[in-house]
């Protein structure tokens, strides 16, 4: 089969990050008409989601779709996590878009800074119910990735995760 020269990248079971859906793997490379248009299409699957999705081998630049981090950049969001928390004092509905921007952006580094920012110790008050959506929603992105990077399973990845959580807190 015949591939794009530029996206000679990614393979069928390649694992790819899709910046608004995480992490997915590709399935296969097909070729489709659509509308009288002949289409190379990367079809990923997002196991947890139920879903799949074909992407133009042509977009995947212009949509973010990108590999797995290296094993450093895990490593640097992990040390991200452990810093201390930045809150601005903007007015909630502000902060939530901009956290919205960066789980969406795919960028591990970012997602890390809000999983770190929307941590809640058992002693500090509780989260809001959109706060807690925008946590969970990075975390889970956050903690794919870091299975899929170190082969891992996603309890595993969940575990070490908060235990650098953890340690944060104990050093607080």
């Amino acid at each position: 089969m015949a591939k794009s020269k530029k996206n000679a990248a990614f393979n069928p079971g390649d694992y790819v990050v899709y910046p608004s859906h995480g992490v997915g793997k590709v399935v296969s490379i097909e070729d489709q008409e659509i509308a009288g248009t002949h289409m190379e299409l990367f079809v990923i699957a997002f196991e947890k989601d139920k879903m799949t999705l074909r992407v133009p081998t042509a977009k995947v630049e212009s949509v973010g779709m990108r590999g797995l981090s290296s094993p450093d950049v895990v490593e640097k969001a992990l040390k991200t996590l452990k810093g201390r928390a930045r809150v601005k004092r903007a007015m909630w509905s502000r902060r939530a878009q901009e956290y919205e921007q960066k789980i969406n952006s795919g960028d591990l580094i970012f997602i890390a800074e809000v999983v770190r920012d929307l941590h809640r110790t058992d002693d500090q008050r509780e989260q809001s119910y959109s706060e807690r959506q925008l946590y969970e929603a990075a975390l889970e992105r956050m903690t794919r990735e870091v299975a899929a990077v170190e082969g891992i399973d996603e309890t595993s990845a969940q575990q070490r995760v908060g235990e650098v959580l953890d340690s944060r807190t104990a050093a607080a």
